[in-house]
């Protein structure tokens, strides 16, 4: 793509978003509220959380290039190369174990980013499922049936 087209497309995206912020609060006024409420749908959170996973397992086998090829002593191929290299004096030695270093801790917070994700989303989604059988629960008539909405509304009149 090039640079000009990046720059109209980054643009185009500017223009389209809204300038204003909003923290932890609906606008005020008379009639606000209602339709800006979060909803979290169950089957959202797991699907989420299921890529996360996924995508935690594709990159654990695909990304490790410091292993990939190890020897006995555990040095993979590309830091054996590293070591060659620097043993003959060539300062891309220096430069390869340097870039196989950080890539191995790019990919490791990748990683627990992932993991944390995906975790994080299956606790959210058992701690809503347990949540809503409580409330279920708590808002019953007095026969035992489910109270309706209609009769929620009365309450916050």
């Amino acid at each position: 793509m090039p640079w000009d087209e990046w720059e109209q497309l980054k643009s185009d995206a500017a223009g389209r978003q809204a300038t204003g912020m909003r923290l932890n609060q609906l606008p005020g006024g008379p009639g606000s509220g209602g339709r800006d409420d979060l909803v979290v749908q169950q089957d959202d959170l797991g699907a989420v959380g299921h890529e996360a996973f996924v995508l935690h397992s594709d990159l654990d086998k695909q990304a490790d290039i410091a292993g990939a090829g190890a020897d006995k002593s555990g040095s993979g191929s590309s830091m054996q190369a590293a070591a060659s290299l620097k043993s003959h004096n060539f300062t891309l030695g220096s430069a390869l174990e340097t870039t196989v270093s950080t890539w191995t801790s790019q990919v490791k917070s990748l990683l627990q980013a992932c993991a944390h994700i995906s975790n994080h989303l299956d606790y959210t989604k058992a701690s809503h499922a347990k949540d809503d059988l409580a409330i279920e629960a708590s808002i019953r008539n007095r026969d035992g049936s489910t109270l309706p909405v209609s009769r929620l509304d009365e309450y916050f009149k």
